[in-house]
């Protein structure tokens, strides 16, 4: 959780960033849930090409589990 928190925290900083956040699961013990706003798809691949970025998911990846695995969803912000 520790990495996690640091990555967040470095995420929220970059260009572009508009909301990082982790959670953790409360039905999957030890899952990990992020959840991300990105002002648009560049601000967001140009977060995956950050050094600390593949570093975190490199560090993530030596400590799981499991296959870290990622699902981007676009999503329409609706406000009634």
């Amino acid at each position: 959780m520790q990495l996690s928190k640091t990555h967040v925290a470095r995420s929220r900083a970059e260009p572009g960033c508009i909301e990082h956040g982790v959670y953790l699961d409360t039905e999957v013990e030890g899952r990990l849930v992020f959840v991300e706003k990105w002002k648009d798809e560049a601000a967001l691949q140009q977060h995956f090409s950050v050094p600390e970025s593949i570093d975190f998911v490199n560090e993530i990846r030596a400590i799981a589990i499991d296959e870290p695995a990622i699902s981007i969803f676009e999503a329409t912000e609706w406000v009634s």
